[in-house]
């Protein structure tokens, strides 16, 4: 089995808070994060997909048609956009790594050609990451 990765980023801005909760209860579970205001990170988003190699191409798949793919699909769809109030897929859920990477699962399990997504990874900054299996 192959597994191909493909990185790319985007920025974006988020308010990660609980509307049920208090802007209180809200700033003591999630500190800065609940700013009123929202706050910003340059996310690096890494796609593995995995499949056999193609005979004929040599490839598993084309990494330039991967990046096409998830570019059109999840980076056109957040780039420096506020996740919380232009992303209607969020439309109430709290938009944390840990719910984007589901997301991002969600739209692209489907439209890999000849291979299947096997990881999608997504940090905040150097310091933290998200990984996410479909599992």
């Amino acid at each position: 089995m192959i597994y191909l990765t493909k990185i790319l980023s985007f920025s974006a801005s988020h308010r990660v808070f609980n509307p049920t909760l208090s802007d209180e209860e809200n700033y003591e579970l999630y500190q800065e994060c609940s700013n009123p205001n929202g706050h910003g990170h340059n996310f690096v988003l890494e796609v593995v997909v995995k499949g056999e190699i193609n005979s004929n191409t040599g490839f598993v798949i084309d990494l330039k048609i991967l990046k096409q793919i998830i570019q059109k699909e999840i980076i056109d769809l957040v780039d420096h956009k506020n996740l919380n109030l232009d992303i209607k897929e969020l439309n109430g859920i709290i938009p944390t790594s840990e719910n984007l990477v589901l997301l991002f699962w969600k739209i692209l399990e489907n439209k890999i050609p000849n291979a299947k997504l096997h990881k999608i990874k997504l940090s905040e900054n150097t310091h933290s990451s998200i990984e996410y299996y479909g599992e």
